[in-house]
């Protein structure tokens, strides 16, 4: 379906459950990629993608088509992985499967054909650093930035979906990214 996401979510309202598909298929990468910045596991990521489209299900029939269905639903996904991050520090748990056979980090990357081995893996180390320097931000810190750099959401947007101040939201991401210069400088 190529409508717009407003009319999707009327018709989702109207019972016509294959508009949650399109919206799904529209939407679902770009919020898993979001939880993927926001918790740093694939898996989790799915699983609240998977949570966040089943909340739109549930919210349907109150969606006021007000302002970007982006903000609407980046805004549940940005709640769910704020639930699971404080579930997690009230449960935690430690992972089997967490590090290589030589206690290295688990990063998968897909390689550049391009690149000689060395570089391959000088890539990935900045990559793992890189990922694992964001993962480190406060996570109001690192939902701004992950909303304003990879979703493209402006400051007002964010703002609303984080319900502070655009201000809030322009200081926010300028201390991640004075935090990630200053943590990452090495590897200029």
């Amino acid at each position: 379906m190529d409508a717009p996401d407003s009319e999707l979510m009327a018709r989702l309202a109207a019972g016509d459950d294959l508009a949650l598909n399109a919206l799904m298929t529209r939407w679902s990468a770009r919020v898993s990629a979001f939880l993927f910045r926001m918790t740093g596991q694939r898996e989790v990521a799915v699983d609240i993608a998977q949570e966040t489209f089943v909340k739109l299900y549930q919210a349907r029939g109150g969606y006021k088509p007000r302002g970007n269905f982006s903000t609407y639903l980046f805004a549940i996904a940005a709640n769910l992985a704020r639930n699971h991050v404080r579930w997690k520090k009230r449960h935690p748990t430690v992972s089997l499967d967490a590090t290589d056979s030589d206690g290295s980090e688990i990063y998968g990357e897909p390689a550049d054909p391009n690149q000689s081995p060395g570089e391959a893996v000088i890539a990935r180390e900045k990559s793992a650093a890189v990922h694992r320097a964001v993962l480190a931000l406060p996570p109001d810190l690192r939902e701004a930035l992950s909303l304003f750099i990879y979703e493209d959401l402006g400051y007002t947007e964010i703002a609303e979906l984080s319900r502070c101040s655009a201000k809030a939201v322009e200081t926010r991401i300028y201390r991640a990214r004075q935090i990630l210069k200053e943590q990452l400088k090495e590897l200029r």
